[in-house]
């Protein structure tokens, strides 16, 4: 698997209130490769769309019937620091410069060209996740975050959505420490209170899979007191 076919498989949350252009949008995307995609027709449902999914790049138009892109990027940026493209019919110049100022990576302004879409979303997975690699190398097992699955003695385990939320989490800050209120919210949102003890069976049984001693783990390791840390393999 490519670069480009890993960033394919980042999860996209696109909001406009024109069911007709989120139709259009969403047959350019599922033709190109893409198909993790959440859509949203006003800023509350993208807002609680945001916190069920945890998107990796959002599409936003800035008019929407219940707020604007301008007041969502502010909102979207409070729960998650991942990259935005707006795409409106808002071109004024004063748009785009308050569009960049709240911190949109791209602006774009319809009607516009399919290719041009695709080659600018691209272009912001690329900057953005430049760092990260399809497959990630421990010391007993591989991950696959593209098909989120582990590759563990020739044979491919499957990972639930809150063990990759998790090792996405560990992998983006690999070799330092994460705490457990981080991870917390990672898997479960702007309110992680109360899920600790979730997090210890999660953690568990993901040093099942990725572990050759679960008991004695040296890739997903505890640092007491404080949260986990994921050891990295160099390649």
């Amino acid at each position: 698997m490519n670069q480009d076919d890993y960033l394919r498989n980042k999860h996209l949350l696109l909001v406009d209130d024109e069911q007709e252009l989120l139709d259009l949008v969403l047959s350019i995307l599922t033709e190109y490769g893409f198909h993790h995609i959440t859509t949203a027709r006003s800023m509350n449902e993208a807002i609680e769309a945001a916190q069920a999914f945890h998107p990796e790049l959002a599409i936003l138009d800035v008019m929407l019937p219940d707020g604007n892109g301008f007041d969502l990027i502010k909102q979207l940026k409070q729960s998650g620091d991942y990259p935005i493209l707006l795409l409106t019919a808002c071109g004024e110049d004063e748009d785009k410069l308050k569009g960049f100022g709240l911190g949109a990576d791209d602006y774009m302004v319809k009607p516009f060209l399919p290719k041009e879409l695709l080659f600018r979303i691209m272009a912001i997975l690329r900057r953005s996740y430049k760092g990260e690699r399809p497959v990630v190398n421990l010391k007993n097992s591989q991950i696959d975050f593209a098909s989120a699955e582990v590759l563990k003695n020739s044979k491919r385990i499957p990972l639930t959505a809150k063990e990759h939320d998790l090792l996405s989490a560990l992998y983006r800050n690999a070799g330092r420490i994460v705490t457990i209120d981080a991870l917390c919210e990672a898997a479960w949102g702007d309110n992680p209170f109360g899920y600790e003890n979730s997090l210890m069976a999660h953690i568990r049984r993901i040093r099942e899979k990725i572990e050759q001693n679960p008991s004695q783990p040296v890739s997903l390791v505890t640092v007491k007191g404080l949260g986990y840390k994921l050891i990295v393999e160099e390649t």
